[in-house]
């Protein structure tokens, strides 16, 4: 069975940089993939992109060196396991609010008989291997999001729950939930003691811990903070800001250097 590239950098005590894609198109999944970073997110819950679109996503990710993940648009077992089939290496669930539902969700991405994944790996044979039920348990990476208040109650449940490998912060939507405004880089006491406690949480029971981030250079400082699985924003936030920035350049440079050439 293939490595995973994020258990791979956790293994070397550095963190995982992840590219998220919410943009629904296999092309530009596969120039992300050979950016650098270590793995891809498909996100299927906020991102511009059905599961027909995913898997023609998690195949151009597969030819390049990154490692595929998903994030899902709920705790829903069948989805979950449908991602999974379809080749994923890792999901993150979204709004996971107690132990309970973190223990549904690695049932739901376990083999039995410790979970309730129906076997049917599909395209996880063609990336996995011909051994990838005897190792895709121990290989996948199940991150429950923290986000809400219910979760942030229960964050230490959460964390404790056996099979989840760690959590992932939302910022937005955490701060939202405390009544502070949404922001990917927070500033608010009360939203930043709460992803203090997520991280403290993590760290005491032997889990990983992964936030969103608005830039490379925040996400730096949230790895030297103790996160070890970042995100240094969006493929749409990234663009939106690229092409602005050109545009804007291209309206106030100053004029154009003149060139020897002559139009065609």
């Amino acid at each position: 069975m293939r490595a995973n590239r994020v258990r791979e950098c956790w293994d070397a005590g550095r963190a995982a940089v992840s590219a998220w894609l919410s943009i629904g198109n296999s092309y530009s999944a596969e120039i992300v993939g050979w950016t650098g970073v270590d793995c891809v997110v498909v996100d299927l819950q906020h991102g511009m992109t059905d599961v027909q679109a995913m898997i023609g996503m998690l195949q151009a990710i597969s030819s390049t060196p990154a490692t595929p993940f998903v994030r899902v648009p709920s705790l829903d077992p069948p989805l979950l396991m449908k991602v999974l089939d379809a080749g994923a290496y890792g999901v993150v669930c979204p709004m996971v609010d107690s132990a309970e539902q973190a223990a549904l969700f690695v049932r739901a991405t376990t083999y039995p008989p410790r979970g309730l994944r129906s076997f049917g790996p599909t395209r996880g044979l063609l990336y996995g291997g011909a051994d990838y039920v005897a190792h895709a348990d121990a290989t996948l990476v199940r991150l429950a999001m923290i986000e809400t208040a219910a979760g942030l109650a229960a964050v230490e449940a959460i964390c404790a729950t056996q099979g989840v490998d760690g959590i992932f912060i939302g910022p937005n939507d955490l701060g939202l939930a405390l009544d502070a405004g949404a922001s990917a880089d927070p500033s608010d006491p009360v939203v930043i003691a709460a992803i203090a406690r997520c991280v403290a949480a993590a760290k005491a029971h032997g889990k990983h811990v992964g936030i969103f981030c608005p830039s490379g250079a925040v996400a730096a400082r949230r790895s030297a903070e103790g996160f070890d699985f970042v995100v240094p924003n969006s493929d749409a936030n990234l663009l939106r800001t690229a092409v602005g920035a050109e545009a804007r350049l291209a309206r106030e440079g100053g004029p154009i250097a003149p060139t020897s050439e002559t139009p065609a």
